[in-house]
């Protein structure tokens, strides 16, 4: 008799859902499962704690694989995307020579800047490079894109390469409404496409239709943004041309997406996921003659809005998330952004530590050999079609208002872009969305005042090198740590540097964690921080603070003592510095009958209220 063959973990009932649910709010102890755990992001929809097999089974998006359309799981078979970097140099000599050296560290894509699109110059800048292998990749200014499309496209004809040649000229004139709010001519910008598309028609591999959506990324727009209008920006370049006589396939197959790439992980991760797509879908309305014109080709950059001038070392953990997200969603080329950029010209040294980013991707953790690994993850898809939704959404809104050109002409896409890098700025000034060493966990004795005159020549701008100077009716420019980058740039051109003086007094545990909290909130401004282990009575505290030279005096202690420790070491202090209560205890409203009015807590503004400090502190 056969024996029976026990089924792995046959024996334990499914459980449902609501039971899961039961089971986390008896160990909320009866708050509400959606109240505590289930949060509502920035994108327009709710996150869940926990997902299972339920929420994907009506999922379109899990039935296709790799390579096929609508090519949301990949619009290739591999993932072995190419490592690109940007050639910073001041002539075609110099930009050869350095990218003839990076292409013998791993570099795969190169990107030129190019100022004198003549065919001396862009023979000079390719001198020795391989068409074949290598990705090329060209920016020059508006007017310039056609005589450097016609001068490369006969270098690469003269070198017999125009079956095998990838590369993009960016041809974007969608920037000057964006950056400066000037209206551009629909009837212009498809007279220069045209002529852009003639030049380039025997070199099928050159894309010269830029989608530059990383412009808003950088910006501060939202998530769901920046794919929602790349996709509205797509389809005017199809509506346009179109229009105009040329074929869908042939416009579809000229379009390049550069996109950014912030530090939400699994929500940039989906979005490239999302955006494929959601653009096969848009591409197929046009009805192209061939299915490959439906393949979005997608560049990443790491994002430079969410880079930081202090703790600068930081922004590689950021560009590495950064990275990862973009590989693992199967992009085409990747650029990470160097750790250095917003003080300086990136060097050897941080375009070197840039470029091992993504070589530690594929060579450490060989993440260009799997293709899609998040495909089937119940978060992973649920995320790629909840962003969808909301990018669709905003693409249809952009569409009934008579598309992507007409909304930047009439300022609409600046204005919701402006909007979201308010709200953003607002969520950093109140550690909603944290920027590590600059308003949360800072080290308070770095100094950067020199970064930026070595840069710059003087104190900068609130863009801090971001992206040059903000204009007004265009995209915004400032990084999300400039306003904390002012604040302490201010504070270090002060002629004495803030102390602020931890008074530590009664419960051990309360006294810790708020002197803990209060040196974090106070380093973010630069100030001295000077902490204790305690004192017997708020005299002595008061007496130890005055002896250091403290220009701000914290009382750190328990809500409960705080009735009896503050006005008693307020009214011994007498004015002969700042007073601030760490906290909100409940007998706030009595203390401020009294006359003390600073407070620092979790609801605090971080950044009015050092301002504030810093107008009283900085000019006595």
């Amino acid at each position: 008799m056969a024996e029976k063959k026990e089924k792995l973990f046959e024996q334990f009932p499914p459980i449902s859902t609501a039971e899961w649910k039961a089971k986390v709010e008896a160990d909320l102890k009866g708050a509400p499962f959606d109240k505590k755990l289930v949060w509502r992001t920035n994108e327009g929809f709710n996150v869940q704690p926990m997902y299972r097999l339920e929420d994907i089974e009506d999922l379109a998006t899990t039935n296709s694989l790799p390579g096929e359309y609508p090519y949301l799981r990949g619009t290739r078979t591999d993932n072995d995307w190419l490592v690109r970097q940007e050639i910073i140099a001041e002539t075609p000599e110099e930009a050869n020579r350095i990218a003839l050296d990076v292409l013998t560290k791993g570099v795969t894509s190169l990107g030129f800047k190019v100022q004198e699109p003549t065919a001396e110059a862009v023979a000079a800048m390719l001198n020795g490079i391989d068409l074949s292998k290598i990705e090329v990749n060209f920016t020059c200014c508006l007017k310039k894109a056609l005589p450097l499309a016609q001068a490369l496209v006969a270098y690469v004809k003269e070198n017999g390469c125009a079956e095998t040649f990838k590369g993009s000229i960016d041809f974007n004139p969608f920037k000057k409404p964006l950056r400066k709010g000037v209206e551009f001519s629909a009837a212009q910008l498809t007279e220069m496409a045209c002529n852009l598309l003639d030049a380039v028609k025997d070199v099928r591999g050159l894309r010269v239709l830029a989608v530059n959506s990383d412009m808003l990324s950088n910006a501060g727009a939202y998530i769901y943004q920046e794919l929602g209008y790349a996709l509205a920006w797509g389809a005017d370049w199809l509506t346009l041309l179109t229009e105009a006589g040329r074929s869908a396939a042939e416009v579809a197959c000229r379009i390049k997406f550069n996109m950014g790439v912030s530090s939400n992980f699994f929500m940039e991760l989906s979005k490239f996921r999302a955006a494929r797509m959601l653009w096969a879908q848009i591409v197929a309305q046009y009805k192209p003659e061939c299915d490959c014109a439906a393949k979005m080709m997608a560049h990443a950059t790491t994002s430079r809005f969410n880079q930081t001038l202090y703790d600068a070392h930081v922004n590689l953990l950021r560009s590495q998330t950064e990275s990862m997200s973009a590989a693992l969603a199967g992009v085409d080329s990747i650029t990470v952004t160097p750790f250095d950029a917003p003080f300086k010209t990136p060097d050897e040294f941080s375009e070197r530590i840039a470029r091992n980013q993504q070589h530690l991707l594929k060579e450490e953790s060989h993440l260009d050999k799997v293709i899609d690994p998040a495909g089937g993850s119940y978060y992973v898809e649920t995320l790629t079609v909840a962003i969808s939704k909301e990018a669709w959404k905003l693409f249809l809104d952009v569409e009934e208002k008579g598309g992507f050109l007409a909304c930047c002409n009439s300022g609409e896409v600046q204005k919701a872009v402006r909007e979201s890098a308010e709200k953003r700025h607002t969520d950093v000034a109140r550690r909603k969305e944290i920027l590590l060493g600059t308003n949360q966990y800072p080290n308070v004795n770095e100094m950067a005042a020199d970064k930026i005159v070595e840069l710059q020549g003087s104190l900068p701008c609130s863009c801090h090198g971001g992206n040059g100077c903000e204009t007004e009716g265009g995209l915004p420019t400032k990084r999300a740590s400039s306003d904390f980058e002012e604040l302490r740039l201010a504070t270090e051109a002060a002629a004495k540097r803030p102390k602020v003086f931890m008074l530590t007094i009664g419960n051990l545990a309360m006294r810790l964690a708020r002197a803990q909290f209060s040196g974090n909130f106070f380093g973010c401004a630069g100030y001295e921080i000077i902490d204790n282990l305690g004192f017997n009575t708020v005299e002595e505290g008061v007496d130890a603070a005055l002896e250091k030279g403290a220009d701000i005096v914290v009382l750190c202690s328990s809500d409960v003592e705080y009735a009896e420790f503050a006005p008693a070491a307020f009214k011994y202090l007498n004015g002969r510095a700042e007073f601030v209560v760490a906290g909100a205890p409940a007998c706030m409203e009595d203390l401020k009958a009294q006359g003390i009015n600073d407070y620092v807590h979790v609801r605090c503004n971080v950044l009015d209220t050092l301002r504030d400090f810093n107008n009283r502190l900085l000019n006595k």
